[in-house]
């Protein structure tokens, strides 16, 4: 393998994070105070179905729109406080991204080679910027051999794996990437996931991966769900954690919310070691509450 210039990872901080669409009917809230952290050199899935406000926060997180409250930090950069300019040199030289559906990242007129040369322009007019050559970064994603080859010569798989070598080609510490295993086979998820884990493991880059598929988030190691416009439970190597959220609710994971519906009371006793929520039934007409299951939950392990 062609050897590929470190690129150190960056941090990305959200803090209370609100984003509200107007429309001609009243508002719509897609975010609704978000927090979340991702440290530097992390992996991290963003699941949830279509309408959760996944693809608003990434698009965010990306520099390409401005949230309606609250602060976002990508490594030492407030995005809040760049310019339109500085934004644009956010985009072009510390944050990759690539868009959902492969053919949107790429010219399909020209090779390979050419399409990750092109993205690097931008970011090769910046003073004491080290590039890998294309065939590097062709290389990082399995496709050395493919570099001559053009968009509509490519499986589905190499197709997106070609998009992110598109979205590497600035040597970014973030890469944001939307849904890349949604239109793919079994095998090709399994390429695209396997580029991924070479991209952080070889270059450090932050990986954030938005999808609907539960099983990219297992993969990628940490995932956090998201409904509503707000972050809820995460997982996290195969397990399943509640969230504190900063408003102090607390979020559940999904199968918890769906055995126990909105309402449902608990009873809460803690140790310092320890949280059980015995779960109630509103009180019934002329009788007692009925009990439910209890769950037990015990503090996240912060790893």
């Amino acid at each position: 393998m062609t050897a590929v210039t470190s690129a150190a990872g960056v941090a990305v901080t959200c803090h209370r994070l609100i984003h509200i669409y107007p429309t001609g009917t009243g508002d719509v809230v897609a975010l609704s105070g978000v927090d979340l952290q991702i440290s530097a050199g992390e992996m991290l899935a963003l699941v949830g179905p279509s309408g959760s406000g996944k693809s608003t926060l990434v698009a965010i997180l990306g520099g390409l729109m401005q949230p309606s409250a609250g602060r976002v930090y990508v490594g030492d950069h407030e995005l809040s406080r760049l310019s339109s300019s500085g934004l644009a040199a956010l985009r072009g030289a510390t944050v990759g991204t690539v868009l959902q559906g492969a053919e949107r990242n790429l010219l399909p007129y020209v090779s390979l080679w050419r399409n990750v040369w092109l993205a690097q322009r931008p970011a090769a007019r910046l003073t004491g910027r080290r590039l890998n050559p294309p065939e590097a970064i062709l290389d990082l994603v399995g496709l050395a051999d493919a570099s001559a080859r053009r968009v509509a010569d490519l499986t589905p798989g190499q197709r997106q794996r070609a998009a992110l070598a598109q979205g590497l080609a600035a040597g970014p510490g973030l890469l944001l990437v939307d849904e890349p295993t949604s239109q793919l086979d079994a095998a090709g998820r399994d390429e695209v996931l396997a580029a991924l884990s070479t991209i952080n493991a070889q270059r450090g880059t932050t990986v954030v991966v938005v999808t609907h598929d539960s099983e990219v988030g297992t993969r990628l190691g940490r995932a956090v769900t998201i409904r509503d416009g707000r972050v809820g439970a995460e997982g996290r190597n195969g397990r399943d954690f509640a969230v504190v959220a900063g408003d102090g609710t607390i979020q559940l994971p999904p199968e918890t919310l769906t055995a126990f519906p909105a309402g449902t009371l608990f009873e809460v006793d803690h140790t310092d070691l320890s949280v059980t929520l015995r779960a109630t039934a509103h009180p019934a007409p002329g009788g007692g509450d009925d009990e439910a299951e209890t769950a037990t939950g015990e503090p996240a392990d912060a790893g």
